[in-house]
């Protein structure tokens, strides 16, 4: 992505999730989600009819369990790999869970911008400002108040694909550097398999906006 612009694949995203259903929780708030997407996504028209709306319902709907089987686990801490314009830290906020949003410089200035206009509450999110490709990111979520000796849920949804593989297994091993075995990781990759005309749409949809696909993982 441009250094110097937010995410528009994030954008995108956000525009697709003002139509799904999303998995309940007894604490939170969505309406806080709610009114940050829709003004993420304030302009941009995406819905049914594409391969990609489905898929990322599919998508969306596995980490929403993730993030609450984990937290009904008592877990306490979810780092969100670059978060992007994700309001899950709203939807499934829960008294004594800290979130960490790490996420490239431009995209997360953007997002808390927004927060502030909304005045959205985010005591209970340290935001991270990190560009994987380049910044220390264990340093930086320690530094934020990570707490090591406890377990995380760690979730990188949706940027593998434009990250090159060895920054990819860099920033695991810097995630990996900051818990405790057995914390949990949710991660989505591009395996390849998809249909060949659907791939080259995505990557030529992308590449226009300038977020090129870097890692394609075999099957």
């Amino acid at each position: 992505m441009r250094d110097d612009a937010p995410s528009q694949t994030a954008r995108g995203v956000a525009a697709h999730r003002l139509g799904y259903e999303r998995l309940e929780a007894p604490y939170g708030d969505p309406a806080a989600d709610e009114v940050l997407t829709r003004d993420v996504a304030n302009g941009l028209v995406r819905g049914p009819g594409s391969p990609r709306h489905e898929y990322l319902r599919a998508r969306t709907a596995f980490f929403d369990r993730v993030v609450v089987s984990s937290l009904d686990r008592r877990v306490r801490q979810v780092v969100v790999g670059a978060a992007g314009y994700d309001g899950r830290a709203f939807r499934y906020a829960k008294p004594g869970v800290r979130w960490f949003e790490a996420d490239h410089p431009a995209t997360q200035a953007d997002k808390l911008a927004r927060i502030a206009r909304l005045g959205l509450d985010t005591s209970h999110i340290a935001f991270v400002a990190a560009d994987f490709a380049a910044d220390p990111v264990a340093e930086l979520l320690t530094a934020a108040g990570l707490d090591t000796g406890r377990a995380a849920l760690f979730l990188l949804e949706g940027v593998a694909v434009y990250l090159e593989q060895p920054v990819l297994e860099r920033v695991l091993g810097e995630f990996r550097a900051v818990t405790v075995t057995g914390s949990p990781l949710a991660i989505s990759v591009s395996s390849g398999t998809a249909r060949s005309a659907d791939r080259e749409r995505f990557r030529a949809a992308v590449a226009a906006v300038g977020e090129p696909v870097r890692s394609t993982l075999p099957a």
